[in-house]
């Protein structure tokens, strides 16, 4: 009964358009053109030198994405037990007919040709986005992203504030805010005021949100502009300034941007947790890790100088889950967001999902984003994560609860999409 309970849930969650609201998407190259911009995504790069491939072989300067491919070929054999490579089978068969176990090396080189071929046609970016019933994808654009030449109600615009916050001290940071602004950099009140545009030029084209990665030992403070008009002003005259005040820095800006979001009705999202660098010889992307000192606590004065903010949240760690779920349980502005980057496998999206829809108002959790850097990716993430959701709703709900197919189905489409369009607006 529970299998085929599952399966009827599945199969309806599969039928469900989607709005996938984080990704890192090139809207004007958004779908693969090679096998390589599909095997080269950091998670096969990543479980490929971890398996033992070099990173200089992986990343040699000047190879053909065709050589790329047959480099990492042979560690797919090593990786064939992980989520990730599910994925990899997944795109393979829906979009290119491959119909083999395993990818190997005795059959890549024609996979690679059909997936080329398939790549080429005119009309292969809308033929992703209909397969994988995609209708908006949000994007994670710089903050002097012209946001031009491109369809802004598909590929909705979302600030990415990374470098604001925490590299601004760098000349070449401040120069690209001076230039996207058309603006004085030369006070902290220009500042606030060049950061008020980049607000105004984004929701103007159509942005839904503003987001930022944020390290462990970061914690948000409401500091005023005297307090680091000093500090800009030796930036401004290339002076150097003390780590504690390049800190309070950050922290300023980050406030500053909080008070945007609310000016501007824009959610901000936050991902946190993430240490850079910490291998530092790995993969490109894959040198970041997480530690297990990070604590909502430290957002509380953030939570509570804005309500009116909401705030999805993500969390880099399973462990990290019950304090979210706690948070989003007593807060109304905060929200859990998705699945996380090393918490994106099911063994911990179903635990986190089953805390998450039995723990906190239904209108507060966005089941799931992709995270992806090219379309094709969509299908088989979100497929991954309506297993997960199709188990707990049966488990939790029709069996548990009694719910009916449909109810529970109603709470499915709610968590998949629904949350989407009422808290980031369609």
């Amino acid at each position: 009964m529970s299998d085929a309970l599952q399966d009827r849930l599945f199969a309806e969650l599969e039928s469900y358009p989607l709005i996938d609201p984080h990704t890192h998407i090139n809207p004007h190259a958004a779908a693969s053109t090679t096998l390589a911009d599909i095997l080269g995504y950091h998670y096969y790069t990543e479980l490929a030198h971890s398996a033992g491939l070099p990173q200089g072989v992986i990343e040699e300067e000047g190879i053909s994405p065709k050589e790329k491919v047959a480099r990492l070929v042979p560690k797919m054999a090593a990786i064939e037990n992980t989520v990730q490579y599910s994925w990899l089978l997944d795109m393979c068969r829906d979009f290119f007919g491959f119909e083999d176990e395993s990818l190997t090396e005795q059959n890549w080189e024609a996979l690679y040709d059909k997936a080329e071929a398939a790549m080429a046609q005119d009309d292969w970016e809308q033929q992703v986005l209909k397969k994988s019933k995609l209708d908006q994808v949000y994007l994670t654009n710089d903050f002097d992203d012209p946001l031009a030449g491109f369809d802004t109600s598909l590929y909705v615009p979302c600030l990415r504030t990374d470098d604001l916050v925490f590299h601004l001290v760098k000349p070449e940071v401040r120069q690209r805010l001076q230039k996207a602004t058309n603006s004085e950099l030369g006070t902290v009140e220009e500042l606030q005021a060049a950061l008020t545009e980049l607000f105004k030029h984004f929701k103007q084209n159509g942005a839904r949100a503003c987001a930022i990665s944020i390290p462990p030992d970061f914690s948000p403070a409401a500091v005023e502009a005297g307090d680091v008009a000093s500090i800009w002003l030796r930036l401004t005259q290339d002076e150097s300034v003390a780590d504690r005040e390049k800190a309070l820095l950050s922290q300023f800006v980050f406030w500053q941007l909080a008070k945007n979001c609310a000016d501007f009705q824009l959610p901000f999202d936050l991902m946190i947790g993430v240490n850079r660098r910490v291998y530092e010889a790995g993969v490109f992307q894959g040198q970041d890790l997480y530690d297990r000192r990070t604590s909502l606590i430290q957002y509380r004065t953030l939570f509570n100088a804005f309500p009116q903010v909401t705030f999805p949240i993500s969390v880099l760690t399973h462990n990290a889950n019950q304090e979210l779920v706690s948070y989003s349980w007593i807060f109304p502005n905060v929200v859990a967001n998705g699945h996380w980057w090393y918490s994106n496998t099911p063994a911990y999206i179903e635990p986190d999902c089953r805390a998450r829809l039995t723990a906190i108002p239904k209108t507060k959790y966005v089941g799931y984003y992709s995270d992806m850097y090219k379309l094709e990716f969509a299908l088989p993430k979100f497929r991954m994560y309506r297993r997960v959701l199709a188990k707990v709703l049966a488990e939790d709900f029709v069996q548990g609860q009694k719910w009916s197919e449909k109810r529970a189905l109603d709470l499915g489409h709610l968590i998949l999409r629904g949350n989407v369009e009422t808290i980031f607006g369609r």
